[in-house]
């Protein structure tokens, strides 16, 4: 995406932003399900490192950006300093309130969808407005030369203001977060998780409703889907009806994911005493201590 894009005289940071926000929407049905598992480690890792490489890149780039920035006065540089710093922050803020609450006020089949929520929550997005790579890879985008071959015009002044920017925005706004949080007293309200809970419940009726489909199938073993059904039956079982932690429903299922995570490490501990006694190989434990780590992270969530 990114080459195309420059090729084309277009941004190719956008256009690499733009192509992994689709990839990142249509991954679950482009890619199988190992490709996933070990897709997600490897990314969480490249996106670790990329991250690292941007800043490591503009320390190096700083010290030259500040030499060529010398022959400006520095009361000019630090005034373009504050005022772009404030207007990131103060356009955000500016933007988010509005974005908000216009479309629910002016169309009332969004409010009716979605209510207007409080203010404080709002209130906290405005200012989560933390800048990083995208942005560094923007400033860093701009051409050194021109297409005649004149430097890029106030390039460094970009690079600089940048910088500072994201200074601002990650130290001054990222550490004040939390006491913004406990000012507003917001907290965890446990959405996602009953979207979790939802989505796991709705998967396992899913699924129950396609092996009841699949059963008159000649090529479908009789055996296998009474095994199958039993374990998807269980499985819509033991998701919570609540997420309230003193619910009766909750212990249950508590104990029976610790339960499932004692089982777990008996197989395990059998796995490796297996491998020590020499009567399988490490690429054979390796393979089983596989399963029982998907098995295990399955049970913890």
């Amino acid at each position: 995406a990114y080459l195309p894009a420059e090729q084309l005289g277009l941004s190719g940071v956008l256009a690499a932003v733009t192509a992994g926000l689709i990839l990142g929407r249509k991954s679950p049905t482009l890619l199988g399900a190992s490709s996933r598992l070990s897709g997600g480690a490897v990314w969480d890792f490249v996106v670790f490192v990329i991250n690292g490489l941007v800043f490591v890149l503009i320390g190096l780039q700083l010290p030259g950006v500040l030499e060529a920035l010398a022959e400006r006065p520095v009361a000019e540089v630090a005034l373009a300093a504050v005022a772009v710093s404030l207007t990131a922050v103060l356009v955000r803020i500016a933007w988010v309130f509005p974005a908000t609450y216009l479309p629910r006020l002016l169309i009332p089949g969004v409010a009716a969808r979605d209510p207007s929520p409080p203010w404080q929550p709002v209130a906290v997005i405005s200012w989560a407005g933390l800048r990083g790579v995208v942005s560094l890879a923007a400033a860093l985008a701009l051409p050194l030369e021109t297409a005649s071959g004149a430097p890029f015009p106030a390039r460094n002044l970009i690079v600089f203001l940048t910088f500072v920017v994201i200074l601002v925005t990650l130290v001054g706004q990222g550490l004040t977060l939390p006491w913004l949080l406990r000012r507003l007293g917001l907290a965890d309200d446990g959405v996602v998780e009953r979207e979790v809970t939802l989505a796991r419940r709705e998967a396992a009726r899913a699924a129950l409703d396609r092996l009841d489909g699949l059963t008159a199938e000649a090529w479908v073993p009789a055996a296998d889907a009474s095994a199958l059904r039993e374990q998807y039956g269980h499985r819509l079982d033991h998701v919570p009806e609540s997420l309230d932690p003193a619910d009766e429903d909750h212990d249950h299922v508590g104990a029976h994911r610790r339960l499932r995570r004692e089982v777990l490490a008996a197989e395990r501990q059998a796995v490796v005493a297996l491998r020590d006694t020499g009567q399988i190989s490490d690429e054979a434990m390796h393979r089983v201590e596989r399963d029982l780590d998907l098995a295990e992270g399955r049970t913890g969530e």
